[in-house]
């Protein structure tokens, strides 16, 4: 008769019970759960010591390849569905305060900060794209009253037609479509992009070994970036899809959402700069984007 598995719950229970008395109040809420739940996958999924020092290096590599333009511990979070899942977390934690704003999404492992403010209505496109059709993108930034914002910051990043961001490849201009924006008196942003291609999230290291591992592929779907802030308003990290586009479906990092999906249509609004950019413009993107107020859920209880 095979003998009982091994009961490792008192284990378990005493590395819980190591957590200090001057842990913070979020320490001694979250650890105990991610400790339980951590040892129970392990046990579960009987582990073995080979396994989970292959588990350590992925990480440890992960951490090596990381710097202010790759963050491969992002990446690694996002084909895993993690960060997507902490975003719907904390998008739902405000919806049900009361408060509906526009929908969130990962930040992703490009963002970068520090890009110069550009003037309304300038371009992005920092060198000869052949053939990428241009983009007038603009819309309006409100608070939770519905006004305007006026001096809200809007910065914009998208890969190129190649399917690289700028700070993937030398051979590309410092902020190669990415831009930061500061609304005017209406609130209104207003710049010129490309129409972002579906690409690859980069599958050389750690995120890559992964997506192989479980026999997953590494396309996003066609999108541009946004992250956007104001003083006395929750930071907005989102991202829209074009609907024409492929893995709508499959994202590699599950970010797609139903209401984040966008038309680029034929041009209707003026053009930015007295029609500068008129011959190269072949689509229009109006995103108007509604900012939650920072007061609206109490967030101290997430505090480390």
């Amino acid at each position: 008769m095979p003998s009982a598995a091994p009961d490792y719950s008192a284990y378990t229970q005493s590395v819980i019970d190591a957590i200090g008395s001057k842990a913070s109040p979020r320490v001694k809420q979250a650890f105990p759960i991610l400790i339980k739940h951590l040892h129970a996958a392990i046990v579960e999924a009987e582990v073995t010591v080979d396994e989970w020092l292959e588990a350590c290096d992925l990480l440890i590599e992960a951490g090596k390849v990381s710097s202010e333009k790759r963050n491969e511990m992002v990446l690694v979070s996002d084909v895993l569905g993690v960060e997507s899942l902490v975003d719907m977390m904390e998008h739902a934690r405000y919806a049900q305060a009361g408060r509906d704003a526009t929908f969130s999404a990962i930040l992703g492992p490009f963002y970068r900060q520090g890009v110069p403010p550009q003037p309304n209505g300038s371009s992005i496109i920092r060198m000869k794209e052949p053939g990428a059709p241009f983009v007038h993108l603009h819309g309006t930034v409100t608070g939770k009253d519905g006004k305007p914002l006026k001096g809200a910051f809007v910065d914009v990043w998208h890969d190129a037609p190649d399917g690289f961001y700028d700070s993937q490849s030398p051979d590309k201009p410092e902020h190669h479509c990415r831009g930061r924006f500061e609304t005017d008196s209406n609130g209104n942003y207003s710049l010129v992009a490309l129409k972002p291609t579906p690409y690859p999230i980069p599958f050389d290291f750690s995120a890559g070994k992964l997506l192989n591992m479980m026999d997953r592929h590494p396309y996003r779907p066609a999108h541009i970036h946004f992250h956007v802030q104001a003083p006395g308003h929750k930071t907005l990290v989102t991202q829209v899809f074009s609907r024409d586009s492929q893995y709508l479906d499959d994202d590699a990092v599950f970010a797609v959402k139903d209401s984040l999906i966008v038309d680029f249509v034929k041009p209707t609004a003026p053009l930015p700069k007295g029609g500068e950019f008129d011959e190269e413009i072949k689509y229009e993107l109006k995103y108007d984007i509604t900012l939650a107020g920072d007061g609206e859920v109490d967030n101290s209880q997430y505090q480390g």
